[in-house]
């Protein structure tokens, strides 16, 4: 029954289920197949195909950009010769790990791992490792034992472009900071980002600080709640930092029930549609635009690339995952997305521009 549920998964994301190559998914467009890195992998073993075995949570997948990774991923992974298994757990960290060790007996040759949460998680890694599979840890680099490689986005620059986006809207006022989840090291990554950038102007005196929280989870109705409390008391902010476009989203929503929303900078990242929408409304200042088909590709390049013989592209740096190894990373670049260049997202086909500018009334 569990492998019929991983089949009924795959299919529902909308990518093959099978061993046919789906090529990478549609609208993503600057070069970014399989291949357009130069990467070359070896040639061995080109008649057997590969199985990559691809565990997330499920809470995760509520963010709009998940599945776009998944399908990105599924396609590239499929045209380098490997097929993809997929694991979602719908439990939080307890069910990712049973299904991770479900996982390790169905014959996969590497494992892609977006944690939930990236410490708890590291025992279940550990015996992976220990079983002779190699293991990828995808957008949340896991901590306290060492994996193969971590492929992501610099989330200290997401954090970066958050300051400077509110320093230069908001070089004096009152600031509110909504971090996400404590589960997540890139939540931290964030923060330390943002307040490299705004910590001198808090210092000075022109910022204040007024509040910082943090969530436990990736939560829409989690930072609804938290947000609202604080809302509740006062309403006297002239910036938020928000974890993500979801958190932002929440605010807004808080914002616009008070008739507030356009008049408080908000800035969050992944450039969700109605994010980027509500930049060029207005309503919010800025969103961070994360190019996910290269991630989703390169991801897929590095663990068949692993699985074949273990032998690795070049990696951006080495990142301290507290586990005693120094960890091959390989980070994309990030973009801060505000009305004036918004076509970024539009000419990467992650948007159409029918979409982004559907409720502004116009569409230039």
């Amino acid at each position: 029954m569990k492998r019929a549920l991983v089949i009924i998964v795959i299919c529902f994301l909308g990518f093959s289920c099978g061993r046919e190559s789906s090529g990478a998914a549609p609208g993503f467009q600057n070069g970014q197949g399989p291949m357009s890195r130069g990467y070359v992998l070896p040639d061995e073993g080109q008649n057997r195909r590969l199985t990559v075995g691809f565990s997330g949570a499920t809470g995760t997948f509520i963010v709009e950009r998940w599945n776009k990774d998944l399908k990105v991923f599924s396609g590239a992974a499929q045209e380098l010769g490997a097929d993809v298994t997929v694991q979602l757990s719908a439990g939080g960290i307890r069910e990712q790990i049973a299904q991770i060790n479900y996982m390790v007996n169905q014959n996969i040759d590497v494992l892609v791992v977006l944690a939930h949460d990236t410490e708890l998680i590291a025992g279940a890694i550990r015996q992976v490792r220990e079983a002779g599979i190699p293991v990828v840890a995808y957008d949340r680099l896991i901590q306290g034992v060492p994996v193969e490689a971590y492929v992501s986005f610099d989330s200290k620059e997401v954090g970066r472009h958050y300051g400077r986006a509110l320093s230069r809207a908001v070089p004096r006022g009152r600031y509110l900071v909504v971090n996400g989840s404590r589960n997540d090291v890139n939540s931290f990554d964030i923060s330390e980002g943002l307040h490299e950038i705004i910590d001198p102007y808090i210092a000075s005196g022109a910022v204040r600080l007024v509040k910082e929280i943090w969530l436990e989870e990736w939560s829409f109705d989690e930072a609804l709640e938290k947000i609202d409390a604080i809302f509740r008391e006062t309403t006297d902010f002239d910036a938020i930092a928000c974890g993500n476009d979801s958190i932002a989203s929440a605010a807004i929503q808080l914002l616009s029930e008070r008739r507030l929303a356009g008049q408080i900078a908000i800035v969050g990242q992944d450039a969700e549609l109605i994010s980027c929408q509500r930049v060029v409304e207005g309503t919010q200042l800025m969103t961070v635009y994360k190019p996910i088909g290269t991630l989703a590709v390169r991801a897929a390049q590095v663990a068949v690339a692993i699985a074949k013989d273990g032998n690795k592209p070049p990696s951006d740096m080495l990142l301290d995952n507290h586990s005693g190894a120094m960890i091959p990373a390989y980070l994309e670049k990030t973009t801060a997305v505000y009305k004036d260049n918004i076509d970024v997202v539009i000419r990467d086909g992650f948007h159409s521009r029918e979409d982004v500018y559907r409720n502004a009334g116009m569409v230039p």
